[in-house]
Order: structure tokens, then sequence, then C-alpha cells
């Protein structure tokens, strides 16, 4: 399971590493693709196999099933890693992400997350502060 925080760089020539827990946890190739709220997303090939038939079911006719295609795929990348775990950040992501030096690599069960260190401390600022009534919202709904 992909889960815990940890903080990267990205040099000069849009290299960072990705951090040794999360590569012992990943198997095979890696995807890299935009990410909701301005973020970027790293998923192995089995687990972006699974994120696009979930992306399948709806109809080509459907804006929203577009729109995510488009949002998703549109802007995926493979990223090979090297002996280090590092791998080229493509510039068009690095761009979306607002990515400066100072990178947080957050581990979400099956994906993991980068953010801009400060655009991170602003998110899980806003989750801390809104925390219990997430809790409380989410213990609402029906499964």
């Amino acid at each position: 399971m992909l889960i815990g925080e940890y903080s990267s760089k990205l040099g000069e020539k849009n290299r960072t590493a990705l951090p040794k827990e999360f590569r012992e946890q990943f198997k095979g190739e890696l995807m890299i693709t935009r990410g909701y709220e301005g973020c970027l997303i790293i998923v192995d090939k089995s687990r972006w196999q699974e994120l696009i038939k979930t992306i399948e079911i709806r109809p080509f006719t459907n804006t929203d099933a577009r729109n995510t295609k488009r949002f998703l795929i549109g802007g995926a990348r493979e990223i090979i890693l090297d002996a280090q775990g590092r791998f080229v950040m493509p510039e068009q992501l690095k761009n979306y992400a607002k990515l400066i030096t100072d990178l947080i690599f957050v581990g979400i069960q099956d994906f993991v997350e980068i953010w801009d260190e400060a655009k991170w401390n602003q998110k899980i600022a806003e989750i801390a502060k809104n925390a219990a009534d997430i809790g409380d919202r989410l213990s609402e709904l029906k499964d």
C-alpha cells in the first residue's frame, strides 16, 4: 500500500527521484498524468489499466467522459526510472502543477500524488481545518 509523505527536489534538468518507499511498492512501468486540484499522479501500468476501465464504462457521447479522458489520458506520459529512482518530469505536467523546486510525494493507497510543497501545505491545512466536517459527511454516505 502506498502511504506517507516524502520531500524531494526538482533539479535544473527537470529531474526528481521517486521515493524508495514508493519504488518498492510499484510493479513495472509507471505512468504520470495530471491529477485533480493541481497535483500530478503516478501509477503503475496495472493500476493505470484499472483507471482506464473505469473511464471506459461511460459512452463517448457523454461530455464528462470525454473531458475526463482528455484530462487524464491526454496528459499522460510513461516515465522511466534510472538506477537511483530518478526520472525527468515532463514539461507540460511540471507547468500544470506549477512545480518549482520543493516537491511533496504523497502516497494515496494505490497511487502517488506529486505536489509543489507550498501548494501541498495550503491543501493539507485546508483539509485539517475541515477534517471533522468531512468525516461527518462521509459517515452519512450509504454503501
